[in-house]
């Protein structure tokens, strides 16, 4: 901890005054990010350090396994995040990231969920469905690769639920919102992104098209219905 400490210290005396001007441009215009990232707990993984992105620039929720849990009239911490980030600050693109040997994954993979964590078991439910796919649809893996399999197709499978979220289904009907699935290696330094199209994950590269797994339509389907409407 005091290791911990120092480096708020450095924070204070180095940190802040080389961005002084834009921390006071922060507060007095308020936040505008580019972008929701909704990733993992798991202390390897810095959304911030992934994206290089300076304050403001990156709007984060994070939490055990990057679930996001269908929308209910019950409140939650990840249903409020996506609500204010969609709705109050604009945001227009949400990626969800999984990453490498996520222990969320490997408890969800694993014959038996925890024993004595009913809140950590009743949270993985929300993953029920990628270890499904993987069990019907690959039940030869095993060990790493059943893992992998099984992050991957739950980062498909929180989309899906994202997509249930009122307020991000408003967005996407009016052309305004792009959904992208990442999931980080970890030990390759790779990030990969989830191409909609072909259901496939691809590494992120320079001279290539962005995979993305629901990009905005240039046409809202509202515009759409009512053209049809008025012919």
């Amino acid at each position: 901890m005091n290791e911990l400490i120092g480096r708020v210290f450095h924070f204070e005396k180095t940190v802040f005054p080389d961005s002084r001007e834009l921390f006071g441009k922060l507060v007095s215009e308020g936040q505008s990010p580019k972008a929701l990232m909704i990733s993992c707990a798991d202390s390897r993984i810095v959304p911030e350090q992934i994206m290089q992105a300076e304050p403001g620039e990156l709007f984060v929720c994070r939490n055990a396994g990057n679930m996001v849990p269908p929308f209910a009239t019950m409140n939650g911490g990840v249903t409020s995040t996506v609500e204010y980030a969609v709705m109050a600050l604009g945001v227009r693109d949400i990626i969800v990231c999984g990453h490498s040997d996520c222990g969320a994954m490997k408890a969800l993979s694993a014959p038996e969920l925890p024993e004595g964590m009913p809140n950590v078991v009743a949270w993985l439910r929300h993953g029920a469905a990628a270890e499904h796919v993987v069990s019907t649809c690959s039940p030869n893996l095993h060990g790493d690769e059943r893992v992998r399999a099984v992050s991957l197709q739950n980062v498909i499978a929180q989309l899906a639920h994202l997509r249930t979220h009122p307020s991000v289904a408003a967005a996407i009907a009016r052309g305004e919102m792009a959904l992208h699935g990442w999931f980080v290696d970890i030990s390759a330094g790779v990030v990969l992104g989830l191409d909609g199209e072909t259901g496939e994950f691809s590494p992120l590269r320079e001279d290539k098209p962005l995979p993305v797994a629901l990009p905005a339509r240039r046409r809202s389907v509202i515009d759409s219905w009512t053209s049809e409407a008025a012919e």
